[in-house]
């Protein structure tokens, strides 16, 4: 059995693991941004598996433009669903902006190939292709860095486990295969290249597809906070402790503090972190630190940005007076839960209204 053989079938797994994994995510339950993101992401990395075989490319036939203008993006797609599943974020023109600027680089080497023998695009073209191999190879990295930036802070005990073992295993296979590709652009292709590629994409997906279809539902579950009351059955102890949760954050303004961790709130709480974290998640609904205590500052944000008595008070002085380090999480945070911008919530809650006269 040659190496291309080989190949094809290692493909062939891999397609088959994504479909699986992509049809459980978009059936299953929890947050739509999560199972969104979770099966166009399949949907890119099939359409790679096929792109980058002769011979299942071939076999695609007319299909194959659609099949290749669907790979260009595949890792921001892959960040895409970092950000959606680790952080809670909705699917938006920002979060997509990664799967844009890839596809846009890819679009244009695609130009670059079909403009005809020209000079100019000969020597352009394969640097087009570095390119966009090294913003995938960036984008990659910065999804390792999200999965480690929001790790203390993840309250969900479900994600927190999974977050080392599998995707950071997944984000160097993309900048090992990145790196792959750019040996290509530069002529250093080697058969066994496509074999070890093809091999490496089937383990990974395989073991993907048995973390997902086997993950507990929590996992993707939505991320706004619950509504009903805390459950009964609490022991005097967890009573106590959100107790003391309540007037930390209530009376004792808490959430003011800048860079406020859930390390230290748990020793003021009077409790182990891990035993807060599921106290905050089970009882509260809530499913990272970081939106627990932007909850806060946003409905306080809110009250200032209406009050005609702030109104002389600039929009970056109320964003560190509530905590918030810089204005660029500020305004994130705020349009993420509102809808809007802060300038836009002040100007909407006390519009300027003409002289008629």
């Amino acid at each position: 059995m040659n190496l291309l053989v080989l190949e094809t079938l290692a493909r062939g797994i891999a397609i088959g693991a994504l479909v699986a994994t992509g049809a459980g995510l978009w059936r299953g339950g929890g947050a739509g941004s999560v199972r969104l993101a979770g099966a166009l992401f399949c949907a890119g990395v099939i359409a790679y598996a096929i792109n980058s075989s002769p011979p299942l490319r071939h076999a695609a036939g007319w299909a194959l433009p659609a099949l290749h203008f669907a790979s260009l993006g595949g890792v921001g797609l892959f960040w895409l669903l970092i950000v959606t599943l680790f952080e809670d974020r909705p699917i938006t023109p920002r979060t997509l902006a990664p799967w844009a600027l890839l596809t846009l680089v890819g679009l244009m080497g695609i130009a670059g190939s079909t403009a005809g023998p020209s000079a100019v695009w000969f020597v352009i073209r394969p640097r087009i292709w570095v390119v966009h191999n090294l913003i995938e190879a960036a984008f990659a990295l910065h999804a390792l860095y999200i999965i480690a930036r929001s790790w203390r802070g993840d309250l969900v005990e479900a994600r927190r486990r999974l977050r080392g073992p599998f995707l950071t295993m997944v984000t160097l296979y993309v900048i090992t295969l990145s790196g792959f590709e750019i040996a290509e652009d530069f002529g250093h292709f080697k058969p066994w290249l496509r074999l070890l590629g093809g091999v490496s994409l089937a383990l990974y997906c395989v073991v993907g597809a048995m973390v997902f279809l086997q993950a507990r539902p929590e996992l993707f579950g939505a991320a706004a906070p619950a509504t009903a009351a805390p459950a009964t059955g609490l022991d005097a102890g967890d009573r106590a402790s959100l107790d003391k949760l309540a007037a930390l954050m209530g009376e004792g303004e808490a959430w003011r503090r800048e860079g406020l961790s859930i390390g230290v709130l748990a020793d003021e709480v009077g409790v182990p972190e891990h035993r807060l974290r599921r106290l905050i998640n089970d009882q509260l609904g809530y499913r990272n630190f970081a939106a627990f205590v932007n909850a806060r500052r946003i409905a306080a944000a809110k009250r200032l940005l209406a009050d005609a008595q702030t109104a002389r008070q600039t929009v970056a002085a109320i964003a560190y007076d509530l905590g918030f380090g810089s204005l660029g999480p500020f305004n994130r945070a705020f349009k993420e839960a509102t809808g809007v911008t802060p300038t836009e919530w002040r100007r909407r809650a006390s519009p300027i209204r003409e002289n008629p006269g």
